[in-house]
């Protein structure tokens, strides 16, 4: 008796594509890593090749090196001999980092937060009502509404539509958010030789991508903060590094006040990546700084802010990425004040974190 005998299909790889792209990934992580740098990222590269093999046989890394400029990923820069990534390559980044943060995210209705309220909006419901004045013209059911005129007025003479014939479909009513993304900066975040500004900008870049491809009426602001506060563009999140900082959380939070004030979308919020206490306080032109424990001074200017958030409905969530016990007792005590949300966790989960809260923030009725 004749049969079949089915094994699993390995299709044929081109070597040299799978070479470059697996190259292309390591690259791009060192790139984000060095804050842009791409000689010594290149440099990094080159290392781990003599070290684990990553070419193969006949394509070095020169080779990937002329791939990455034919190809639109560096750009080299005039009689210099140096190289710069491009938007290309800085795209490319933000897509990896939201697909290593966020998983694969099939694509939906751009732009659009479901919330619980009905009435006039852009995608239809279900459920029908009798009509009421400052109702739109195209949410009038007509062929329900037709049905209620031959039912109330009967088949025999002249055809009546009265308004109170008519019924409307209601349509969901979605909403849009505006988002400050805080990002510490202070020497902190690269202390005692473990690197914490990494995963956090691949946070802040994967976020930047989700609300860019999912959400596109929103506004995503970014800005960073150390002995100041500052805004950046998305595009620079990549060459992002730790100065010599303390941490002013002050600054930070004063500089996203006032970029939410210029938003007027109803609904707001501040994310805030973190991994130390407020430690430095600017008082005039002069800076007051306290890095030994919690300084009750800085303290009282920093809750403050956060009982002001409280009052314009701008809830703070914090994402601590350290185990600091005296970070700890500020959170706690910030949390409270504002009446915000507070997340304890390792670098592996926060961007699981980030991206939950900041679902939850959008379903929630305001």
């Amino acid at each position: 008796m004749k049969g079949f005998r089915f094994t699993k299909f390995v299709p044929e790889k081109d070597p040299e594509k799978n070479t470059f792209d697996q190259l292309l990934d390591v690259f791009l992580q060192l790139a984000t890593m060095t804050g842009g740098d791409v000689s010594e990222a290149l440099s990094w590269l080159t290392n781990l090749d003599n070290r684990y093999g990553l070419t193969r046989p006949g394509y070095g890394i020169g080779d990937f090196i002329e791939d990455l400029k034919s190809k639109g990923y560096l750009e080299e820069k005039s009689g210099k001999g140096e190289f710069k990534i491009t938007g290309k390559s800085e795209q490319t980044i933000r897509r990896s980092a939201l697909e290593e943060i966020f998983g694969k995210l099939k694509k939906g209705r751009s732009g659009n937060h479901k919330t619980t309220h009905t009435g006039p909006g852009e995608e239809a419901g279900s459920d029908r009502r009798p009509f009421q004045f400052g109702d739109n013209l195209d949410q009038i059911a007509l062929t329900d509404s037709l049905r209620n005129a031959q039912v109330n007025h009967g088949f025999s003479g002249d055809f009546l539509l009265t308004e109170d014939d008519l019924e409307v479909v209601d349509k969901e009513v979605k909403t849009q958010t505006s988002t400050v993304l805080m990002i510490d900066i202070s020497h902190s975040m690269i202390l005692y030789g473990e690197d914490r500004i990494t995963p956090a900008k691949k946070v802040a870049m994967a976020l930047a991508e989700l609300i860019k491809t999912r959400y596109p009426k929103d506004t995503l602001d970014v800005i960073v903060f150390g002995n100041d506060a500052w805004q950046i563009e998305i595009k620079d999140l990549p060459y992002l590094q730790v100065g010599p900082y303390h941490t002013n959380t002050v600054a930070g939070l004063e500089l996203a006040m006032d970029l939410l004030r210029r938003r007027k979308n109803p609904n707001k919020q501040i994310f805030m990546i973190t991994d130390g206490k407020p430690t430095c306080l600017k008082v005039g032109i002069k800076y007051y700084k306290n890095a030994f424990g919690i300084d009750s001074k800085i303290l009282k200017e920093t809750l403050k802010l956060a009982a002001q958030c409280r009052r314009l409905k701008i809830p703070v969530t914090t994402f601590m990425i350290a185990s600091d016990p005296y970070l700890k007792e500020f959170v706690k005590e910030f949390t409270t004040v504002n009446n915000g949300n507070a997340y304890y966790s390792s670098l592996k989960g926060l961007g699981h974190l980030i991206f939950e809260d900041y679902r939850r923030n959008r379903t929630k009725r305001f």
